[in-house]
């Protein structure tokens, strides 16, 4: 089976254990990706719901150098800091899936770093590769 490392500059670079995705068997597989500003490296965000939405605009543009799309996930996994966060976070997460949105679990982040509230890994189907 072919494995492509997926890499682009529009999403936050990864620590060198892992990369920002790869596609294999027809799928995009998504590493955890925070709320981090692509360029400064810095949390975007001081709430979950803003929080949120810089992590899946950074899964997007991963996705997009995969090209694939949000419409093509699958399966999401989110972890939270606080379980408090959920709702918060659920309301940002159904104003990009409004509808058919993909199958979901969640679990609690074990760490804090630097005022990180979320992560966001995906699974998606491949378009091309």
């Amino acid at each position: 089976m072919t494995r492509t490392v997926i890499r682009t500059d529009a999403a936050p670079a990864p620590p060198r254990a892992y990369s920002q995705a790869i596609v294999a068997g027809g799928l995009v597989f998504v590493s955890g990706t925070g709320p981090f500003d692509p360029k400064t490296g810095q949390v975007v965000g001081d709430d979950i719901g803003a929080q949120t939405a810089q992590c899946l605009r950074n899964v997007q543009a991963i996705l997009t150098a995969a090209e694939s799309s949000l419409e093509s996930i699958v399966s999401a996994t989110f972890i939270l800091w606080d379980e408090t966060d959920f709702l918060g976070m659920n309301e940002e997460w159904i104003k990009w899936f409004p509808v058919d949105p993909p199958a979901r679990q969640g679990a609690k982040l074990p760490i804090h770093l630097n005022g990180q509230r979320i992560s966001i890994a995906v699974v998606a189907t491949s378009k091309s590769r």
